[in-house]
């Protein structure tokens, strides 16, 4: 955020800040969503640093990731 944290109205513009934001992606047979490829390379190791701790640590993120894997999504996408 840096020193003007002001700027950042909403979750949203922190996403996008980050370069996280989902986009949307077509291709012949599959419709998905990829992430955003802009952003800071510094904002997105640090989400991905709380992703994994709170996958280690938080009850709350471990059950999602459980429900999640029982729906048949891969690690990747769960994390995303």
């Amino acid at each position: 955020m840096g020193d003007s944290p002001e700027r950042l109205g909403n979750e949203a513009s922190f996403v996008a800040l980050c370069g996280v934001s989902p986009v949307e992606h077509f291709s012949r047979r599959h419709h998905f969503r990829r992430l955003h490829r802009g952003g800071r390379p510094a904002g997105q190791c640090r989400l991905h640093r709380i992703v994994q701790t709170r996958l280690r640590q938080d009850l709350r993120t471990q059950d999602y990731y459980a429900r999640r894997i029982k729906e048949g999504k891969a690690r990747r996408e769960i994390i995303r």
